[in-house]
């Protein structure tokens, strides 16, 4: 795996770890198993039948949950302390190759991307679970589950437009956050505030 395809293979398992992480393990052990990935020696584990097995199983348990209103999100503020480590754990693992203050280095990194994404799917489905109607809700994690499949794809096909890509995700995702959790703290304020209301009539 050139220094390129290994950068972007970084990136790309902590990006999408932070949206769908089952899948992403998933996806990429599979690819290992049949031999459609060359995967670093630390991430060999992953294309294992019983971590596949896990996967599986873990993979459709969020697909049903990410599609509940409101349990949706309780599973994102749960998976806070899942993710976050676990997408810090894959960019390690993937810089397979490097000096060990580079892996540390994307160990770092990869944590950071995996929290940014993974704060901009929990505020995004919170917001959203504020409208009473769910196809709202259907429709954002449907679109959750093509981007990761067509972001893993653009990573292994076209590391340097993937790696494009995210730069400018980051960039967006950095304007975006603060404005993002202002509005669902105005948002949450009203909620409490009409909830008191009522309770005190």
């Amino acid at each position: 795996m050139s220094g390129l395809s290994e950068l972007a293979l970084t990136g790309a398992l902590a990006w999408a770890s932070g949206i769908r992480l089952y899948a992403t393990l998933l996806i990429v052990g599979l690819l290992g198993h049949f031999g459609y990935l060359d995967l670093p020696p630390a991430l060999e584990v992953l294309q294992h039948p019983w971590v596949l097995t896990a996967a599986a199983v873990m993979t459709v348990g969020e697909f049903v949950a990410d599609k509940v209103p409101a349990f949706d999100s309780f599973w994102d503020a749960l998976h806070t302390f899942i993710r976050i480590p676990a997408g810090a754990f894959l960019a390690w693992g993937a810089m397979g190759d490097a000096t060990p203050a580079a892996q540390v280095a994307a160990a770092i990194l990869g944590g950071l991307i995996t929290g940014g994404t993974h704060l901009a799917k929990g505020g995004t489905r919170a917001l959203l679970n504020t409208s009473p109607e769910p196809f709202s809700n259907w429709t954002a994690s449907a679109s959750e589950d093509g981007i990761v499949l067509a972001g893993l794809w653009l990573a292994l096909a076209h590391p340097l437009v993937f790696l494009i890509c995210l730069l400018l995700f980051l960039l967006l995702l950095a304007w975006a956050l603060p404005k993002l959790w202002r509005f669902i703290a105005r948002v949450t304020r009203r909620l409490l505030g009409r909830r008191a209301s009522v309770a005190g009539s």
